[in-house]
Order: C-alpha cells, then structure tokens, then sequence
C-alpha cells in the first residue's frame, strides 16, 4: 500500500491512543519509521497523556534526526468520548478517566477528563493537529485500504467495529462518514442490550455491550471461574472448555445484537471488525458473531457482511494516517 503514502510531501506523526497502550509512528512518502509502542500512563495529573505523546513523538524525531518543527501534521486516532473545553478537545474515556464511575472500576486516578488536543497544540504548535474518535479513523482507514472497500471504491453504507479494551465503532452511511456534535458518534459500546447487573462499564452503566464484553470486562465478570484476563478465557473455550464454551457464547450474543442493531438501524453492507480481543481469536469469534446474524428479518440482514479488519491488527498506525494524508 506505498500509494498511501505517496501524497505525504512533509513530515506527520501517526498516534494511537488506546486505554492499554499508545502506539507513535512517523511517516513521510517512504513509509513509517520510528514505531514506538508504550502502556498508556494512568496516573499523575491529567495531562499525562498529552504529554506521553509529546515524549514520543519527540524521541521518534530524535531517533530520525528530525526537529520538532519538521512535523508538519500530527493525527491522533483515540479512544473517546470526547469533551470540548475552551473549543479543544479533551478525553472523558471510561477506561483511561477513573473519576467517571469511580473506585469499582479501580483506575488509579481520579481524572474527570485528561487533556489532549491543548497540550500538543502548544508543544507543535506549527503542526495541523487532527483528533478523531479511533473507531471513526479505522472506518477511514477500512474505506480506503482495507476490507470496506470494493476494487479501490470505498462503501458508501459500512461500519468499523473494534473489539478490544472497549468496544467502538465508526458508522458511514451514503458515503458521509457520521460525526456528530462533539465527535462522539458511533459509541453504539454503551447501547443496551442486557440487565445482567455484573456488567458494569466505565460510565457506571449496567448490561450495555462494553460492560458486558470489552476485554477488560470479561476478567471482572469472570475471575470467579479464574480468567483473570480475555485471553485465558477465549484460549479454555477454543479448548472445548464447557464453562468457558457458554460464558463466550453469551457474551458473542451481546456482542451480536449490538452489530445486528447497527445492520438493521442504518442498512449496513458490511462491517469490519477488529482490536486485539477479536483479532487474536477471530476464526472462532467470527461465525459466532454470524450466526447472532443471519436470518434474522433477512429484508434487513441479507446482503450485510461481516468481516474481518483489512488491515487486521495494524489498523490503528492506518487509522492516525489517514487522518493527515
């Protein structure tokens, strides 16, 4: 995919922002360069992120004998909500902000919200900086590079759905690519679709689809049975594990009725799925997901298909360019 890259005359930072890691890319016409991944910094005051990102997107120009200034464009695809202060965006994300629903979630800070586009505005400040929700950069990202897209044309009804830490998703129908009055639509991980009380998400709601499903969801569900993590559960389930078989199969049923609300909502005509809980396991999660699917009001569901990621489990580096080229 060198094409993509083709049209970069300058400089440009790539930055993915997910509640358990950051990952900081450089790019120019040649590709990337400099690749820096890190656990996302969870405590100190609430501009530690801003300011874990500028750390590394300055050690990036370091390492390639850049000076700051030979940025000429930062794109920042990160996990939401957002919040607007003073007209920049701020994160109130449940799963970096551990003010928001409180002690249960046992985040180590007590952050309402954390800085994001003030910060890098002033430490870039020749820099064009652009923040998107990374769910909505992926489907950008997927309509051009990867699974959303047919012979080059990119889907005019799609959706991109990540599975991973939370649960995001970014919606396009008739080619506009929805947005919303703060950037915040698409948070179809906070529909509801259960009253089952364990399912507690970082916004202190019970039984929607992220406190049921997300990967940091299922360790707080299910540490009882003793997975302490998503990887443990889905790996004794794969195994034909039968407590382990019924608890992911409940679970693909949210998950399911989520994407089937999106089919049926916006006359979808494919969605992609990716993020590291659905992509490492995605041979056994995906006909599972389908079958939540298929049949069902087929006026509505026929002609709707389910995938996998394009750009699989890179699609986050894709996701921050395509926000500057």
């Amino acid at each position: 995919m060198s094409s993509a890259f083709s049209t970069l005359t300058d400089w440009v930072a790539c930055v993915d922002v997910g509640a358990s890691k950051i990952a900081v890319s450089l790019a120019n016409a040649q590709g990337f360069h400099a690749k820096r991944i890190e656990a996302t910094v969870l405590t100190g005051d609430n501009n530690a992120v801003a300011e874990q990102i500028i750390r590394m997107v300055r050690q990036g120009c370091e390492q390639l004998g850049l000076q700051t200034h030979d940025i000429a464009a930062i794109g920042i695809s990160s996990c939401g909500p957002f919040v607007l202060q003073h007209g920049k965006i701020e994160l109130a994300a449940p799963n970096v902000c551990g003010g928001l629903a409180g002690e249960k979630r046992g985040l180590p800070n007590n952050w309402q919200s954390a800085l994001l586009e003030a910060p890098l505005c002033a430490a870039f400040g020749n820099a064009r900086v652009r923040i998107v929700n990374d769910a909505v950069a992926a489907l950008e990202a997927e309509r051009r590079w990867g699974a959303l897209q047919n012979d080059g044309t990119a889907l005019a009804h799609c959706a991109y759905v990540t599975w991973s830490t939370g649960i995001g998703t970014g919606l396009c129908v008739d080619g506009h690519v929805l947005l919303g009055k703060n950037g915040n639509a698409g948070h179809a991980g906070h529909m509801f679709v259960s009253s089952k009380t364990e399912g507690l998400c970082g916004w202190g709601n019970v039984g929607d689809v992220e406190g049921l499903v997300a990967g940091n969801a299922m360790p707080r569900r299910y540490a009882k049975h003793g997975y302490t993590d998503s990887a443990s559960l889905l790996i004794a389930a794969q195994a034909g594990n039968t407590t382990a078989v019924a608890i992911i199969d409940a679970i693909c049923e949210d998950m399911g009725r989520m994407l089937y609300n999106l089919i049926v909502t916006l006359d979808l005509e494919r969605i992609s799925l990716g993020g590291s809980v659905f992509w490492h396991h995605r041979d056994f999660l995906l006909p599972k997901l389908q079958a939540q699917i298929v049949g069902k009001i087929p006026a509505l569901t026929q002609g709707c298909d389910i995938v996998p990621a394009g750009l699989g489990e890179h699609v986050g580096d894709w996701a921050a360019l395509a926000l500057v080229v």
